[in-house]
C-alpha cells in the first residue's frame, strides 16, 4: 500500500473517491496485468507511446473497472489516450449493433484530434469510427442501415443534438460516454446540449468519464448530479489554481499604495462585478469607507451583516447594482458568486489555500477571469507561496520571482495564524485625523 501511495506522489497523482484501483506503470502491465489484446501494445509501440504519462497510469485501471471518472490533468499530458486505450480493450471488436461509445468535443479541431488518434489505435482491429459532420450526417440519414455498421462515435454538441432530434442517430447501445474538454461542455452554453445528449444514451450499464485541464467548483458539483459514486483524479500541483485565470502580483510599496492602486484602476475603467479581498472585518469596513465616495456602486460583506442583509448584497451583484464588492474571505466561502471578472487581493493572502479560495471566486464555469494581488514590503517574504501557484497555473512570471526563497515552514504556519499588522485604510491627513481625535475627547470630557 505504501508503494502504491510512494508511486502516486512521485508522479503527483492525487485521487478523491472510494475503492480507487492501483495506478500502473508500463504499457507492458497491460497485456500482463489486464489481459489486453496485442495490436494495441503493438499501436502504442509504433505511435512512439514508450511510457504512460501520469494520467494515462491511473485513469487506464478506473476505467477498465468500470467506474465513473473526473480526471484533470494539465494540456497536453496524455488525456486522449487515457481513455482511448481502455475503451478499445473493453469493446473488444467490431459489432454491427450500432454506436457503443460516443465522445463529446466542444470544438470540431479537437474532435477531428480524436478520431485520427482513434484510427491510430485501432489498427489490425476492424472497428468504424465515425465522426459526425454534414456529410456524415445526411449519409446516415439517407441510408439508415448504415448506423449499425459504426462502433464509436465522436461529435460536436450541437451536431450530435440535431442528429438525435431528426432520428438520425441512435443511442441506446453506447456503453462509454466521454466528455473531452468537459468543463466548456458542462458551462452554460452547452449545458442544454449536453443534457440532451446524455438523456438519448439510455444504456442502464453506461459509464461516464470526463476530461479536463480544468474543473471549476461548479463543473463538480454538476458533475456529481449525474455520475455514479465517481472517483476524481487530478495530476500535477494539487494547489494549483484554474487555468482560466490570469494572475498578476502588483508591488504597491507600503499600504497607502494600495488604495491609490484601486483608485487608479477605477479611473482607468473596468468590468464589472469585482470582488476585494480583505484580511479582516474593521478593514473590509474602512475601505468601504474610503470608496464610497469615490462615485462607484461598492458594498461590503462581512459576517456583522444580517442574512437578510448578506441576501440582499448577493441580488444586488447578481443584477450588476453593485459594481465591486469588499469581501472578508470567510464571508466569500463556499458562496458563488456568478460571472465576477477580477479579484483583488487587497491584503496579501495567509496561505496558498487561502490564495486559490479566493481567486477560484472568478473564471469560473469555464469562464476567463483575473486575479491582481497587491503586495508591500512586508509581503516580500511570503511571495513564493503565490509564485509557485502562479508558475504550476501555468502564468507567465518574472525571473526574478523564480529565483525568490520559499517562505520558512515556521513563517507559513505564523502567518496562518495571525495576519501582519497593517495601517489602517484612511486617507485622512495626520493634521486631520489629530483633529478628528481632539474633536472626539473634549466630547467625551464634556459628557
Amino acid at each position: 500500500m505504501d508503494d502504491v501511495k510512494s508511486f502516486r506522489k512521485r508522479h503527483r497523482i492525487h485521487i478523491y473517491g472510494t475503492d480507487i484501483p492501483n495506478p500502473f506503470s508500463s504499457f507492458d502491465d497491460l497485456e500482463s496485468k489486464y489481459n489486453f489484446q496485442p495490436y494495441i501494445c503493438k499501436n502504442l509501440k509504433n505511435s512512439a507511446y514508450e511510457k504512460p504519462t501520469p494520467i494515462q497510469m491511473q485513469a487506464i485501471p478506473i476505467m477498465i473497472h468500470g467506474r465513473d471518472l473526473m480526471a484533470m490533468a494539465p494540456t497536453g499530458s496524455g488525456k486522449t489516450l487515457a481513455y482511448i486505450i481502455p475503451m478499445l480493450h473493453d469493446l473488444k471488436g467490431p459489432e454491427k449493433i450500432g454506436y457503443r461509445a460516443l465522445i463529446i468535443s466542444p470544438t470540431r479541431e479537437l474532435a477531428q484530434q480524436i478520431y485520427r488518434e482513434f484510427k491510430k489505435m485501432a489498427v489490425g482491429k476492424k472497428f468504424k469510427v465515425c465522426m459526425l459532420t454534414k456529410a456524415t450526417a445526411a449519409t446516415q440519414a439517407q441510408t439508415p442501415h448504415l448506423r449499425e455498421k459504426f462502433d464509436i462515435l465522436i461529435s460536436t454538441p450541437l451536431r450530435l443534438v440535431h442528429a438525435i432530434q431528426q432520428d438520425i442517430i441512435e443511442l441506446k447501445n453506447v456503453r462509454h460516454l466521454i466528455l473531452d474538454e468537459a468543463d466548456k461542455l458542462l458551462e452554460l452554453g452547452f449545458l442544454e446540449q449536453t443534457d440532451e445528449i446524455f438523456a438519448a444514451c439510455s444504456n442502464v450499464k453506461l459509464q461516464k468519464a470526463l476530461f479536463s485541464a480544468t474543473f471549476p467548483s461548479s463543473v463538480e458539483t454538476l458533475a456529481n448530479d449525474f455520475m455514479k459514486d465517481p472517483i476524481r483524479v487530478v495530476i500535477g500541483l494539487k494547489n494549483a489554481a484554474t487555468e482560466t485565470i490570469k494572475q498578476k502580483l502588483l508591488y504597491v510599496g507600503q499600504e497607502e499604495g494600495k488604495l491609490i492602486a484601486v483608485r487608479q484602476l477605477i479611473q482607468e475603467g473596468f468590468k464589472p462585478p469585482v470582488l476585494i479581498f480583505v484580511q479582516s472585518i474593521e478593514r473590509a469596513k474602512e475601505l468601504f469607507h474610503e470608496l464610497i465616495y469615490d462615485g462607484i456602486n461598492v458594498d461590503v460583506i462581512h459576517s456583522e451583516r444580517t442574512k437578510a442583509q448578506r441576501d440582499s448584497i448577493i441580488l444586488n451583484l447578481k443584477q450588476g447594482k453593485i459594481w465591486v464588492l469588499i469581501a472578508t474571505e470567510l464571508m466569500a466561502r463556499g458562496m458563488d458568486f456568478k460571472g465576477v471578472n477580477l479579484v483583488i487581493n487587497y491584503d496579501f493572502p495567509q496561505s496558498v489555500q487561502s490564495y486559490i479560495h479566493r481567486i477560484g471566486r472568478t473564471g469560473r464555469a469555464g469562464r476567463s477571469g483575473e486575479a491582481v494581488t497587491y503586495y508591500t514590503k512586508d509581503d516580500a517574504p511570503y511571495l513564493k507561496s503565490v509564485v509557485n501557484v502562479m508558475k504550476e497555473s501555468g502564468c507567465e512570471v518574472p525571473d526574478w520571482m523564480l529565483q525568490l526563497k520559499n517562505p520558512s515552514r515556521e513563517s507559513k504556519k505564523r502567518l496562518r495564524k495571525k495576519p501582519i499588522e497593517r495601517k489602517t485604510i484612511d486617507t485622512r491627513s495626520t493634521y486631520d485625523l489629530k483633529k478628528m481625535i481632539r474633536k472626539n475627547f473634549k466630547k467625551t470630557k464634556s459628557s
